[in-house]
């Protein structure tokens, strides 16, 4: 698991996902050898489909991010979005096929800066950014694009217009979506022209925020990619150590703790077999129906009308205890989700929160800075203010885009700091990369 629901207006949840994806007719060019060969199957990033390619004005970026809540004012370049599905791997380890949103710039560059965009929970297929024009992570795509940066933007394993169920919270097949799809942008990059720059400015919400961690270490220390590297991470609101954080959900100790825990159980135990029947961890009557209501075609706002607001109420008394002191497999499978900023990265780190955020609540933002304090990496904490977890991503984003123009930041920067003390300490201090 990665971070609850989705950061949008509405009752969106902002921190994994589970979808079922229906398998969509795949049309358009297939660039890749890989994908074309009927004796091998497609490397991890082969483009099988591009769709959907729409181009926007700076203008109507704008007035989009201005309706979701966002500071248009660095918004500046036009922009064509594409729907792009792309190979990649499950969690098995299986070929499977994903979609995403890849965002270029139109800044008269032929060489670009990029970003991966890494979403936070969604529950809906339908949520994902390559599929609604009203997504919230749609919008931190185009914003980033309208700076000047060429955008991947993955939908994940199940998720838009991907095959199969979302894998939610699995650290492979989340480090596989996100690496396959930059290889994907490259490739559509390169046939309309442009060249993506190696270093890759990595963020995201929610999920996305232990995802941004996961997939830059994946890119800077396991080498994931030969040509790809980390350039800077700006992880927002994410759930860094998932153990206390399913532990506060069985304890109602966090907003809309029944659906985050009844979302982390279906998918784990689709993955990892964390019950034998519905009923030894679901009371009576939702037992019947809550696995089906996890299936992808159901909105967050279906789920919360048909389950009751509490763990209490939700769940067995005996799965509760199991989550507050995990054994086994669970724990076993909770550890590197505890752990994704147990590393030393090479670059800049910024990691985003509100203080006000009882989704995710700052102790998180604290458990990952200790980790990279541990590990003698540098990076800073800032807080965007009194905002909850939906909100704090909208102050977010415009910081994250000044925080990968500035680029490389020299030295230990100091942790936590009003917002305003941190900006001018870090525009003091910093030269690109």
């Amino acid at each position: 698991m990665n971070s609850p629901l989705r950061y949008k207006r509405s009752t969106a949840l902002v921190l994994g996902t589970v979808v079922l994806g229906a398998v969509v007719p795949l049309a358009g060019p297939v660039p890749d050898a890989d994908a074309r060969s009927p004796h091998r199957p497609a490397r991890g990033g082969a483009v099988v489909a591009v769709e959907d390619e729409t181009r926007m004005s700076a203008d109507e970026v704008a007035e989009s991010l201005r309706q979701g809540g966002i500071d248009a004012s660095r918004a500046r370049y036009d922009v064509t979005r594409y729907r792009v599905l792309y190979r990649t791997t499950d969690s098995t380890g299986a070929p499977t096929t994903a979609s995403q949103l890849v965002v270029l710039p139109h800044n008269g560059a032929d060489s670009l800066s990029a970003v991966s965009w890494l979403h936070g929970t969604s529950v809906h297929k339908a949520e994902a950014a390559s599929v609604n024009p009203n997504s919230s992570d749609r919008r931190a795509a185009l914003l980033f694009a309208a700076a000047g940066r060429a955008v991947s933007a993955p939908d994940y394993v199940g998720l838009g217009k991907g095959d199969g169920l979302h894998p939610y919270g699995d650290p492979t097949a989340t480090v596989a979506a996100a690496v396959d799809g930059l290889r994907a942008a490259r490739t559509l990059a390169r046939e309309r022209g442009r060249k993506l720059r190696p270093e890759v400015g990595i963020s995201g919400f929610s999920q996305g925020g232990p995802a941004t961690m996961m997939v830059g270490r994946a890119l800077a220390e396991e080498r994931a990619d030969r040509y790809f590297r980390p350039g800077a991470l700006a992880p927002v609101g994410g759930p860094f150590d998932l153990s206390t954080f399913e532990a506060a959900a069985a304890n109602d100790g966090i907003n809309r703790s029944a659906i985050y825990l009844a979302y982390f159980a279906t998918a784990w135990n689709r993955m990892y077999g964390l019950y034998g029947s519905p009923a030894e961890a679901f009371r009576a009557p939702y037992d019947q129906k809550v696995e089906r209501l996890f299936d992808g075609h159901h909105t967050a706002s279906d789920i919360l009308r048909e389950l009751p607001a509490s763990s209490k109420e939700l769940f067995t008394a005996e799965f509760l205890d199991r989550v507050r002191r995990p054994t086994g497999v669970l724990k076993a499978r909770l550890r590197p989700l505890d752990t994704t900023c147990d590393w030393r990265p090479g670059v800049p780190v910024r990691i985003f929160h509100g203080n006000r955020d009882e989704d995710v609540p700052p102790s998180h933002a604290h458990h990952c800075s200790d980790q990279l304090t541990e590990n003698g990496a540098r990076h800073a904490v800032v807080d965007v203010g009194a905002h909850d977890h939906n909100a704090s991503v909208r102050e977010a984003l415009p910081r994250v885009v000044d925080f990968f123009e500035d680029r490389s930041r020299v030295g230990q920067r100091p942790v936590g700091g009003s917002p305003a003390a941190e900006h001018a300490r870090t525009k003091a201090s910093e030269r690109s990369w």
